[in-house]
């Protein structure tokens, strides 16, 4: 069984949140601090993934 890399459940699931406060925002009914505040923290978990996504990869040239 192939093995999850350990950036990659964090970078899926910011993309969703990310969507999912997309989608309130183009609500006029929801409150629009909410949607932003949503969508902040999908953009954190995405870039917190990838962070990790890079920092396992073998050869990487970044020094984290």
């Amino acid at each position: 069984m192939d093995r999850v890399r350990e950036g990659l459940i964090p970078a899926v699931l910011g993309t969703a949140v990310t969507a999912a406060g997309y989608a309130m925002k183009q609500n006029r009914r929801t409150n629009k601090m909410l949607s932003d505040t949503i969508v902040g923290f999908g953009l954190a978990h995405i870039v917190l993934g990838a962070i990790d996504l890079v920092e396992q990869t073998p050869g990487c040239l970044f020094i984290l």
